[in-house]
This record gives C-alpha cells, structure tokens and sequence, in this order.
C-alpha cells in the first residue's frame, strides 16, 4: 500500500529573523516613544520639531544597533577560532584525554564503549574531523558564517530605520501634534501587532500572543514618555 512521502518542515532562518527582530521591534518602539513624549512637551503645531528629533534618533539608533550586531557577531566568530585553536592543541598535547571526552559524548546518547569504539577510532583518524566534533558536541559551538558581521549589522539598521520611519510618517503628513500623535498610535500599534504576529508564526510562538505582546510593550514605552513629559511640561 503506497504511503505519502514524509515531508518535515523546518525554519532555518533564525539568524537573520533573529536580526530582523532586534531591529524592527526596538525600531517600531523606540522612536515611537520618543515622538510620544515630544508631543506632550512641545506646543500642537510643532510637528517639525517631532520630525527632525525623529530623524536624528532614527539615523543614531540605526548606527548604533547596527555596530552593535556587527560586533556581536565578529565576537562570536573570534570565540570560535580561539576554541577551535585550543582544541587542536588538545588533540595534539592530550590525544587519550580527548579520545575520552568523545566516548563520554556515545555514552551520553546510550552507547556502551564497545558500540562506540569504531566510531571514536573513525573520529580520531582524520584531525579537523575530530576538532569538528569537540566543537559541535562538546562545546555546543556551530561553525559561524564568516559574512554573518556584516549581513547582520545592515539587516538590524535597515529593520530599524524601516520601524522606526512608521510612528513618525503622520508627523509629516499632520498639521497638529494632537492629530499625528492619534494617527501615529494607531498605525504603529497596528504594525507592532503585525509585526509580532509574523514573528510568532515563524518561531513557532501562538500569532495572537505575539502580536499581544509587542502591542504591550511598545504601547507601554510609548505611554510612559508620554505621561513624563506631560508631567515635567
């Protein structure tokens, strides 16, 4: 009897929704906030002031996420070969102690040492084999992307400056601080909730909950500096 093929799916994409993430979340928050608190400080037709502080934290945030995610990631790759470095070296000065560590790894999973020994001869044959395994099962390391720097750190700026752009986009279209403040609350809120929704559906979190969530937050920021620089005024 013919059986339908077994199809899995999985999301690989994790690093650069991971970028995506940190730039759009904080992009569609922060300058939300900050364009919340000038619209209770300033005087109601002073959209432009709002807009240009906007810009400005809109061009610095970018930057400096943008830096932030490039080193994030040359750090981790910079890790990773002081690691590797250190596990060649192992193999070098301590074979038989290292042999040990792979037998532990089978051994962990169920294997007797009997069962396990071929394999381990097998690893310990080929040394970049051997090195690669420390790294995977010993360490927990995964081989980083050497364009991984770079990649990350124009995703996070552009996730950024293309969050952060929405709160402030009815300040220029406005004539009052009062109207744009309105419009801006509810476009934003609506593209925080799309936004955490998309994001659950691909990590696997419920959509509705998702949206929730970034809703809250955002909401929250952007109420407290609201609320402060109404109090201060």
């Amino acid at each position: 009897m013919p059986t339908a093929p077994h199809i899995e799916k999985h999301f690989t994409a994790t690093a650069a929704v991971r970028d995506v993430v940190i730039g759009m979340s904080d992009g569609l928050t922060v300058p939300f906030a900050l364009a919340a608190g000038l619209s209770g400080a300033v005087s109601p037709a002073n959209t432009r002031l709002v807009v240009i502080a906007g810009l400005a934290e809109i061009a610095a945030g970018s930057i400096a996420m943008g830096l932030g995610g490039y080193l994030a990631a040359r750090t981790d790759r910079e890790h990773y070969n002081a690691e590797e470095e250190r596990e060649y070296r192992e193999i070098r000065e301590l074979p038989e102690e290292e042999e040990r560590e792979v037998a532990a790894v089978f051994e962990g999973y169920g294997l007797t040492p009997e069962q396990s020994g071929p394999v381990v001869h097998a690893i310990r044959s080929d040394p970049k084999r051997w090195v690669d395994f420390m790294m995977r099962y010993e360490l927990g390391l995964e081989t980083p992307d050497p364009g991984r720097a770079v990649r990350s750190a124009v995703t996070i700026a552009a996730s950024y400056i293309a969050g952060g752009l929405i709160p402030l986009s009815p300040y220029l279209a406005l004539n009052t601080v009062t109207q744009a403040l309105w419009m801006s609350v509810v476009v934003t809120l609506a593209a925080l909730f799309l936004f955490g929704y998309i994001k659950g559906k691909l990590t696997g979190i419920h959509p509705l909950r998702g949206g929730v969530q970034t809703i809250v937050i955002g909401g929250l920021a952007a109420a407290a500096a609201f609320g402060l620089a109404r109090a201060i005024r």
